[in-house]
């Protein structure tokens, strides 16, 4: 057991809690989802010898399936060079498999090998699963809610991100 657990905000009084604005208690919220599960990925990969990405790849292949190079870049939110890099040191370590697509020369598939599948299957506290099984227990339609409402942050985060990135670009 960890020391550094990190605690979940909670307001001591009902006077705090109507102080409290609720778009800071969301966005609280969300870090401490966030923060725990970057903990708990560390303990488990300090535990097996990886790195959370590792893990992250892992679990996806796990649950996904085979992913060519480009989609498994899209899926982790990283560049190609980086991902390459990462999937090197798997290939490495015997965890995946990185080969050419019959249909297309161009494409590299990742697919876990046999270490690589039963690591997966090891590591069972993986944040997402944690966060996977808290999600399950919402009633259909606060899930549907949920996901409506995420959908909707996820838009909002990915239009001023790239809106950013255009005025850097036309800057720099």
């Amino acid at each position: 057991m960890s020391a550094s657990r990190t605690k979940r905000p909670r307001d001591s009084t009902p006077e705090k809690a109507k102080e409290k604005s609720e778009i800071d208690r969301i966005v609280e919220t969300a870090i401490y989802l966030q923060t725990e599960g970057r903990r708990l990925a560390k303990e488990q990969c300090a535990r097996h010898g990886i790195t959370a990405t590792q893990l992250n790849v892992l679990k996806l292949l796990q649950a996904v399936g085979d992913l060519s190079l480009s989609e498994l870049s899209k899926q982790m939110a990283a560049t190609n060079s980086s991902i390459t890099g990462i999937i090197d040191r798997m290939v490495a370590a015997k965890l995946v498999a990185r080969e050419q697509s019959a249909e297309d020369r161009r494409v590299w598939r990742i697919r876990l090998l046999p270490d690589g599948k039963a690591l997966a299957r090891k590591v069972d506290v993986a944040p997402w699963e944690l966060l996977k099984a808290a999600v399950a227990a919402l009633d259909p339609p606060e899930l549907q809610q949920l996901i409506k409402t995420l959908l909707k942050i996820s838009d909002h985060v990915e239009g001023t991100v790239a809106a950013r990135e255009q005025r850097q670009e036309k800057a720099g």
